[in-house]
């Protein structure tokens, strides 16, 4: 095959053969060493070139056509894709005004909060097991004051679990344990930006990491989000701009999934700007299509991104545990900061996730999570009311969450108030905007939904609530 030699692509049995075919084909391209319009072999010639079976070409082949590293031709093959397309915007302005925050429900899940993992799938009687033992006979070191970066054991653990899931490599002494992501995006902010600094983010997006940027005095600018994810061109006219937050895996709220073409680019503005990306993977475990996509992280070949992960989509937000992958250059004035902070979290909880992942139960966890999350989407889907100035919702591939356009943001308050008189919680779009874009009023309404709150018969029973107030 013409442009393609396979003896380079050396496979070792027993170290999951499509996760290495895969990292062994997306690195080649990377490299330019299979050059965009290159002709794959077909998924069965490939097979037998290698002597592995057709599923696994096929699980790599598919990974790969879902984060955009290949186009798939119907009738005529597999091609390597142009990975160099990227769209400009208008400029937007910077915010000094802090970010204005919304208060965050309280009480029980209900349909269709945002944020919120199926908490009631989560095996309680395990957790509490482990704790038990744990509180049985502590060992005393645990018991006393520790160093920040968080318990070793786990770290280790996050290193094999990234590694193996997300295709994330790095050392343990690059992981710091944090009280969930917004503390890791905080620290991220506090070393990074000296205050008057300019910061970039999503414009729409997450309200509470504008703030935590905004934590040390820094200015923010709102960069625009389309169908594939940040617009990454903007950022290379901002020439004051050095760092950028993004969640490309499942941009938030819309939805969007960062195109490869714009993950190389902007991956290639942090290298030119010297600049820095805190990429946050809120809620990356959860695709409903193929493997979860690789991280920036996982591409990153300068030390240009902070990679934040957290447990509060997989177990639930009360357990405050999150963590921060750092460039080792920046993991000794990280540490510092933590340090003079909060010094170091509870060391029990860091034991018992350490257990809960070391015996199995958090792999276990994540697939029960996944499969249940993907039910719950179906369900909203399948029974969502047709209503005047409201588009119907597409299929997100990914996260727990889906984003719709509405008409008009006189629109929007009306659907979102006549929801809440009848017990049923929608947040209103605009609430996600930075007040200073170009973006016209009635162009930043719409509804953002969460499904994965409550099973599948409490989200029929809020539709036909719905239903009754929308019509």
């Amino acid at each position: 095959m013409l442009g393609f030699d396979p003896s380079g692509l050396l496979l070792e049995p027993g170290q999951g053969l499509a996760r290495q075919l895969y990292q062994g084909l997306r690195g080649r391209i990377l490299t330019g060493e299979l050059a965009a319009g290159v002709r794959l072999p077909a998924s069965r010639e490939l097979a037998r070139l290698l002597g592995i079976s057709r599923n696994t070409v096929t699980t790599a082949y598919e990974q790969l056509l879902a984060e955009g590293f290949l186009d798939s031709r119907s009738g005529d093959g597999t091609y390597v894709a142009p990975v160099t397309q990227a769209l400009a915007v208008p400029e937007t302005t910077a915010r000094t005004t802090p970010v204005p925050l919304a208060s965050v429900p309280s009480g029980a899940p209900c349909a269709f909060r945002v944020g919120l993992p199926a908490m009631d799938l989560f095996p309680f009687a395990t957790w509490a097991r482990l704790q038990q033992r744990f509180w049985r006979q502590p060992e005393p070191a645990l018991l006393g004051y520790r160093e920040p970066g968080g318990e070793l054991r786990l770290r280790r653990l996050l290193c094999a679990y990234l590694r193996q899931a997300r295709g994330l490599v790095c050392a343990p002494e690059q992981i710091l344990i944090t009280s969930g992501a917004q503390q890791a995006i905080e620290l991220c902010a506090r070393l990074l930006l000296a205050p008057g600094a300019l910061a970039a983010m999503e414009d729409p997006g997450y309200r509470a990491a504008g703030l935590a940027l905004q934590s040390g005095g820094a200015r923010l600018r709102g960069v625009p989000v389309d169908g594939a994810g940040l617009v990454v061109e903007h950022l290379a006219e901002q020439r004051d701009c050095r760092l950028v937050y993004v969640t490309p895996s499942h941009q938030y709220p819309t939805g969007a999934v960062l195109s490869l073409p714009r993950r190389l680019a902007l991956l290639d503005w942090a290298r030119q700007a010297d600049g820095w990306i805190v990429e946050d993977d809120y809620d990356g475990e959860y695709r409903y299509q193929g493997a979860p996509l690789a991280p920036l992280a996982a591409l990153d070949r300068h030390g240009r991104v902070l990679y934040v992960g957290t447990f509060s989509k997989i177990a639930f937000p009360g357990l405050r545990l999150g963590y921060l992958v750092a460039p080792p250059a920046l993991v000794p004035a990280l540490l510092e900061l933590q340090r003079a902070g909060i010094r170091h979290l509870d060391s029990a909880t860091q034991t018992v996730m350490a257990d809960f992942i070391e015996q199995g139960h958090f792999q276990r966890h994540i697939r029960r999570m996944r499969r249940a999350a993907r039910s719950r989407r179906d369900a909203l889907l399948a029974g969502w009311p047709t209503v005047a100035g409201c588009a119907a919702p597409g299929v997100p591939v990914a996260g727990l969450h889906l984003c719709l356009p509405v008409a008009s943001l006189a629109r929007e308050a009306e659907l979102v108030a006549r929801a809440a008189a009848v017990g049923v919680e929608l947040n209103a779009l605009s609430r996600y905007w930075l007040p200073e874009g170009p973006t016209p009023a009635d162009a930043r309404a719409g509804l953002v939904l969460g499904f994965a709150a409550v099973p599948e018969a409490r989200i029929e029973e809020a539709l036909a609530r719905l239903r009754g107030a929308w019509t």
